[in-house]
């Protein structure tokens, strides 16, 4: 199989992730729930992860690194643990349903004011309608760093420069950006970072997580068990532990830890220059064939590696299901969890094939990509 899915999750991992996961089902206790060896082992793992996903994002303190089960369980923390009713908060038409779903359901039960800033036909933002947008109890202005649908990256700075002027939040989803374009959290103030583990961090199923700036509180989803202070009805409020109810997945953030560090020593630039090449290849050999068409700009200096098409009017599921059937190449058709993205690009009734890279895909496979789609383009 010519895995070619990488945004739904990379399938190819560094050799070391495996390594400390199998080691961690074997050695790791219960993080900060006892003095014996095996607790303290699993402390020190996930402190240490703490601390390389604090240094990729250039974080202040590792302490405000949170651990969640995924940017799903991340983006629901931070929108919900910074909003209510007489709120208004800014959002795009980028946005996965993660972000989506939350904030439509904080608007039925609790009266938040929405407003989503819409985009072209190339899924580029109108950043003036988002300036626009701002109101007198506008909070927040939440947004991905990179659409999942046409790999189109947004302008962070500009929306920096809109939430200082006006004094609101930023909270930025990078699941699809964390592990492929650097990210500073504190160049470019933001407030909430969102990442889930399983893409390209390389790491598990079931991790990801926050950054929250030092002195930002969030309302916690979930209370309980916390290794501390077990005496007090009210569950501890300093971090990183105010937002970690519970037995946290040591396992997984073992793995997640091998995986950023595998991506700081072979460098963000050097893995963004690889997967950046491999998708002007992609692109241009895609652009040959009659009747396909491609979504996103490709004229973007950045851009996360994403290749969306479409073969004339063809259901994006029949394409997808040839591609995997007949020649072993698996990509992702549909909506992909983000409506109004397709409704911007019109596809919303065809979706779009989706084929996303990592820095472990080669030319080869790309090329192979190329023939069967020119192969099932032929075939009609």
């Amino acid at each position: 199989m010519i895995y070619l899915d990488n945004s739904a999750t990379t399938l190819k991992k560094p050799a070391a992730v495996v390594e400390a996961v199998t080691a961690a089902l074997t050695q790791l206790g219960n993080s900060g729930r006892g003095v014996h060896e095996d607790s303290l082992k699993s402390s020190e793992v996930i402190f240490q992860a703490r601390q390389l996903l604090c240094r990729l994002v250039n974080g202040e303190q590792a302490r405000q690194i949170v651990f969640t089960s995924g940017a799903t369980e991340s983006l629901n923390l931070a929108i919900e643990g910074m909003h209510g009713s007489g709120d208004h908060v800014i959002t795009t038409v980028l946005e996965h349903n993660s972000v989506l779903r939350p904030l439509y359901r904080l608007q039925a039960e609790k009266g938040l004011e929405l407003t989503i800033v819409p985009a072209d036909r190339q899924g580029q933002l109108d950043y003036a309608a988002m300036a626009g947008a701002i109101q007198e109890n506008t909070k927040s202005i939440i947004v991905t760093h990179a659409s999942n649908v046409t790999g189109n990256v947004v302008d962070l700075q500009t929306i920096r420069d809109i939430c200082q002027t006006h004094g609101l939040y930023l909270i930025v989803d990078a699941s699809q950006s964390a592990g492929i374009l650097p990210i500073d959290v504190q160049e470019l103030r933001i407030d909430v970072l969102c990442f889930t583990g399983h893409k390209s961090l390389y790491g598990p199923q079931g991790t990801g997580g926050l950054y929250v700036r030092p002195g930002l509180k969030l309302r916690p989803l979930k209370v309980g068990g916390s290794g501390i202070d077990t005496f007090n009805p009210v569950h501890p409020t300093n971090f990183p532990t105010a937002l970690e109810a519970g037995t946290l997945n040591g396992h997984g953030i073992a793995g997640l830890s091998a995986g950023v560090e595998y991506l700081l020593s072979e460098g963000l630039e050097a893995i963004y220059q690889k997967t950046r090449s491999l998708l002007e290849l992609f692109y241009h050999e895609a652009v040959q064939i009659e009747d396909l068409i491609v979504y996103g700009d490709f004229s973007a200096k950045v851009r996360c590696p994403i290749l969306s098409i479409n073969l004339g009017e063809r259901d994006s599921a029949e394409v997808s299901d040839l591609l995997a059937y007949e020649y072993g190449i698996a990509t992702r058709p549909g909506g992909h969890c983000a409506p109004l993205m397709h409704k911007a690009l019109g596809t919303e009734e065809q979706g779009v094939v989706r084929f996303s890279l990592s820095s472990f895909t080669t030319e080869f496979e790309i090329m192979e990509a190329i023939h069967a789609l020119q192969k099932i383009r032929q075939k009609g």
